[in-house]
């Protein structure tokens, strides 16, 4: 079995720490400096999700981990029950993914409450990285879940090929990319937001 590359794997868990992280420790800023309540309220929400989708995230990587393990050993058994739980885990970070963008969709509309056009802006561009990153979430959601369902083919001898294995491999590392980017530009921008509403 292919297994995922540990470099992509790290950086995506540690990007996905650091959005939800990043996201409650600035969390108190945006109370003051003329944020409306509105966007204050959907940005504390916007952050508990994205501590969903890193739990969530975490736990999908550390099964992934476990069934290659139970594959390299011969368990199918095992590995296709855990297969089955990290399908519906899959299904759950999309949900939860879908669940940010409306959050993000309520701190747009209260973008025209901000009094400064530059906070404006910055919020705006962190808004827009941060919908770019949910969509390629998604796909990464997508990836997973075919993947597991190859790996299930697999186990329950239905044939599936090597290269459709390590195709799904290299297009989740892609979505990883993108997500590691859009999220280093969300960041930035959000941290030039809350400089400006100081």
């Amino acid at each position: 079995m292919a297994s995922f590359s540990r470099k992509p794997r790290i950086y995506f868990i540690s990007i996905l720490v650091v959005v939800g992280g990043y996201l409650l420790v600035i969390l108190a800023r945006s109370f003051g400096g003329g944020v409306p309540s509105e966007f204050s309220d959907a940005r504390l929400q916007g952050a508990i999700i994205s501590q969903n989708i890193v739990n969530l995230s975490g736990r999908s990587v550390a099964d992934l981990e476990a069934i290659n393990k139970l594959d390299k050993s011969g368990n199918f058994t095992e590995a296709l029950n855990l297969v089955t739980a990290a399908v519906s885990r899959s299904r759950e970070i999309r949900d939860e993914a879908i669940k940010l963008s409306a959050e993000l969709e309520k701190m747009t509309k209260a973008l025209s409450d901000l009094k400064s056009f530059e906070a404006r802006q910055a919020a705006l561009e962190a808004i827009s990285n941060h919908l770019a990153l949910i969509s390629r979430l998604v796909n990464y959601s997508g990836y997973l879940g075919q993947l597991l369902e190859a790996l299930r083919g697999r186990f329950t001898g239905s044939g599936i090929q090597g290269s459709q294995v390590s195709t799904l491999v290299n297009q989740i590392n892609t979505e990883v990319t993108a997500i590691n980017s859009f999220n280093n530009q969300a960041v930035q921008a959000m941290q030039r937001f809350d400089n400006l509403v100081r």
